[in-house]
């Protein structure tokens, strides 16, 4: 009798935990809406030129039809859009999914959520950057990765278990150091390089930025591991089996999965290393929509399948 008022208690309680997150969902989508601006100009991508004279007299609208790069404009501008509605989208899933898993893995859901929370509201802002002026702008990139990288190093130890990282310390640091100070080191190098703020904006400033950038990102690899080796700080021998697959995947994200953002780098204009014109800022901005939808998004599910399959291992 007891047995079965506790696991009826137990789905209660469970069912209840999923209408919460769910409704909570719900509700923060809702505001972000209300909150957002009441819409920023809208493009329509098929407005022909008018020529007046021999003068566009449309050129803020037509500009996606006006002969130059109009192909990698319509990618750049499509990629905006997608961006931040698959954030979104995203988001709405990770939280109405936090109750779905294990007490100990709701923190993991959390972050998950936060993570393309904060890039569905920066993409939101970087579409209407790009709508309004034909920029594509480094500076909320920026703003969104030296929020969002972190959390991303913070969900690896969130997900495999306190028990799975070691004391083993690298510069004097723990896990969490290493993994915080190789974040700050990628993000605030990378912003340098691309923003020409080295060695007077030469190309030798931007190699170095993208050198010194990519030390951040080897301090994260040399934490977290391989999908072939422990890391410093994590023992693999103690990653519950439920959670391997999982976390190997978190792995292959960082190692081969980054790669895309370097790539992204090198058409930075002011990193002046690849000069592809104006054609170079858009490559850039392909590059990084990209990379942050499949790293982001994709980060987050392969999390959220690990918690699953630990909440089904222990039911």
């Amino acid at each position: 009798m007891n047995m079965q008022y506790e696991n009826s208690s137990k789905l209660r309680s469970l069912k209840l935990n999923r209408r919460n997150s769910a409704v909570l969902a719900v509700m923060l989508f809702a505001l972000a809406a209300v909150a957002l601006p009441a819409a920023a100009a809208t493009t329509n991508p098929a407005t022909e030129c008018v020529e007046v004279a021999g003068t566009v007299v449309n050129q803020a609208d037509c500009w996606l039809n006006d002969g130059v790069d109009d192909g990698l404009q319509l990618v750049t501008f499509f990629l905006f859009f997608v961006g931040y509605i698959s954030m979104g989208a995203a988001f709405v899933f990770f939280m109405s999914e936090r109750g779905n898993v294990g007490k100990e893995h709701r923190t993991t859901m959390t972050i998950s959520a936060l993570i393309v929370g904060i890039a569905a509201f920066h993409y939101y802002y970087m579409r209407g950057v790009y709508v309004d002026h034909q920029v594509v702008s480094i500076e909320y990139r920026y703003m969104d990765w030296i929020i969002t990288v972190p959390l991303m190093a913070l969900k690896f130890p969130s997900l495999v278990g306190k028990d799975a990282i070691t004391d083993a310390k690298f510069l004097g640091m723990g896990f969490t150091g290493v993994c915080f100070t190789g974040a700050l080191i990628m993000i605030a190098f990378g912003y340098l390089g691309e923003a020409g703020l080295l060695m007077g904006g030469s190309s030798t400033g931007g190699i170095l930025g993208l050198v010194l950038g990519g030390v951040g990102w080897a301090m994260i690899i040399v934490a977290t591991g391989t999908p072939w080796s422990s890391g410093k700080g994590v023992d693999n021998d103690k990653i519950p089996a439920e959670l391997m697959w999982s976390a190997n995947a978190l792995r292959w994200f960082i190692v081969v999965g980054w790669i895309i953002y370097p790539l992204g780098y090198l058409f930075s204009p002011k990193a002046d290393i690849i000069d592809l014109g104006a054609e170079g800022e858009l490559w850039m901005g392909i590059a990084y929509n990209i990379a942050d939808m499949i790293n982001k998004i994709g980060f987050g599910v392969v999390a959220w399948m690990g918690a699953k399959k630990a909440a089904e291992a222990t039911a």
